[in-house]
């Protein structure tokens, strides 16, 4: 995991005035998981990023912003070698038009939908 991934989440706790335990027993797990979390050493479940999320006042896209740059750039770089298809059939009628849907989506560059 991304050490400014890590380093983002300590300091929206600490900019939010929580200690680790206070984090640990919001999210009903160890002080030792919260740890790992901001040093970088575990990924959040879903659950833990949506209760961070509510926790700090802030999106997913704010709160998670270079995981989720890194999310797009490996999405860009695997989307441009995707091999084609040998045949379209009418489950795939829709590919290439939400292939290209994709595409201009991770080109866009993402809005800040609210921070801390």
């Amino acid at each position: 995991m991304s050490t400014e991934f890590a380093l983002d989440l300590r300091l929206a706790r600490r900019k939010a005035g929580y200690h680790q335990c206070d984090i640990a027993h919001l999210l009903n797990t160890p002080q030792s998981r919260i740890s790992k979390l901001e040093h970088g050493r575990i990924m959040p479940s879903v659950t833990d990023i949506v209760t961070l999320s509510l926790l700090y006042g802030r999106s997913f896209e704010s709160l998670f912003r270079q995981v989720m740059q890194e999310a797009r750039t490996g999405l860009r770089q695997r989307l441009r070698s995707l091999p084609k298809t040998a045949r379209d059939c009418v489950a795939t009628r829709n590919r290439d038009h939400s292939l290209e849907r994709l595409g201009r989506r991770l080109e866009e560059e993402p809005e800040d939908h609210g921070g801390a």
